[in-house]
């Protein structure tokens, strides 16, 4: 790869990699050892206790969508199946319009700006849980994806706003490194995963395969002596999936590698390149999840990241990781944009577009009512 596709990400890089090795060095946090692939993997969440104190890393493990070998998944029942487009007949050839494929040089300069978009887009959602509560504080990621202030991310992180009555707070963080900014309410959640997942947040080791795992959220106020900004930097979310071999880029606050001090002070945004390694479906002939391989995206705090092709659509958002080993072996998956606006539109029967078209201040209206019902799902096994 040109190295000079990766200057604007050098500083970035090397703050990981200086963080990792003190950690490392220091054995602060205890080194996962390898899991066999019949173990179950676990989602890019980072749980960490109250007040940043952190223990050996304890976090709601997910399946990942790519290890069909795994336990049974909590997230749903049905099973997920490598994807295969059906045949379709023959037809007559036609010729096709004279047109010039872009160079790798110009697919790398799309691809950077596109990253760059992304990493402007990219926020973490950071949610206290009060002690004795028996949840986990969390760190995850979203992204923008309306120039309003609506945010993209996991189920499994939107739920902690549905906390609220239990003491849960939680907070939108911006910026390189990341810092406190905004407060956000629920627009929306995918209530067939809170259903499929009642008691991830009692679960020692859940498991999933990120089937119905997306959130929306709304910004509401800022939390700094600035105001609202009247637009976002926001990304279009794209429409239609994208194949085997696409380049991409993806972008996350992990933190995987970083104790509690740096994830509240120098947690710093993870970008890197790739492309889609496979495919997978839902049991349909849809594409629904894409296999993104090992990178330094592959860690604990990554869930709700985002990936971007090189027209600067959001194509996926981060859903399973496995968190051991080094983080070039491990497998990152993401459901994709698509999936999302089909599972929406199946679930509300109506498109999601309205959903983003609409005030903000209406969606957070409009779905308020719905917070105590969906709370209760997620507290039923709660003392």
């Amino acid at each position: 790869m040109n190295m000079s596709r990766l200057a604007p990400y050098l500083g970035i890089v090397a703050a990981f990699a200086f963080f990792s090795l003190i950690v490392i060095i220091a054995n602060e946090v205890p080194v996962p050892q390898p899991i066999s692939p019949s173990t179950p993997t676990a989602s890019s969440t980072l749980s960490v206790e109250q007040g940043f104190v952190l223990p050996p890393i304890t976090l709601p493990d997910f399946q990942s969508a790519t290890s069909t070998s795994a336990a049974p998944s909590t997230s749903s029942s049905k099973k997920v199946s490598q994807f295969a487009p059906k045949s379709t007949p023959a037809l007559a050839p036609v010729p096709a319009p004279r047109s010039v494929a872009p160079t790798v040089a110009q697919t790398n300069a799309a691809l950077d700006v596109s990253a760059i978009s992304l990493r402007d887009a990219l926020v973490n959602i950071i949610c206290f849980a009060p002690e004795k509560s028996g949840l986990h504080s969390i760190s995850g990621s979203g992204v923008l994806i309306d120039p309003k202030g609506i945010i993209l991310t996991n189920a499994h992180i939107a739920q902690y706003f549905l906390l609220a009555d239990r003491g849960a707070r939680c907070f939108i963080r911006v910026g390189s490194p990341a810092a406190d900014a905004y407060e956000a309410s629920l627009i929306y959640i995918s209530p067939s995963w809170l259903k499929a997942n009642a008691d991830v947040l009692t679960q020692t080791v859940p498991i999933g395969t990120g089937e119905y795992d997306f959130a929306f959220l709304a910004v509401t106020k800022s939390i700094t002596s600035s105001a609202l900004p009247v637009s976002f930097p926001a990304l279009p979310l794209a429409t239609m999936p994208r194949d085997i071999g696409t380049p991409v880029a993806i972008a996350t606050y992990g933190a995987q590698f970083l104790e509690a001090s740096q994830i509240q002070s120098g947690l710093f945004p993870t970008v890197v390149f790739g492309s889609v390694k496979d495919v997978f479906t839902f049991d349909t002939n849809t594409i629904d999840v894409f296999a993104l391989g090992g990178s330094a995206a592959a860690q604990e705090g990554s869930s709700g990241g985002g990936v971007v092709d090189v027209t600067g659509q959001m194509v996926g958002t981060i859903t399973t990781s496995t968190v051991t080993g080094t983080t070039d072996k491990r497998s990152l998956d993401a459901i994709t944009a698509s999936y999302i606006r089909a599972e929406y539109a199946n679930e509300t029967g109506k498109a999601l577009d309205l959903l983003l078209a609409r005030p903000t201040s209406t969606s957070i209206a409009d779905f308020a009512p719905q917070i105590p019902v969906l709370g209760k799902i997620v507290t039923a096994g709660f003392p």
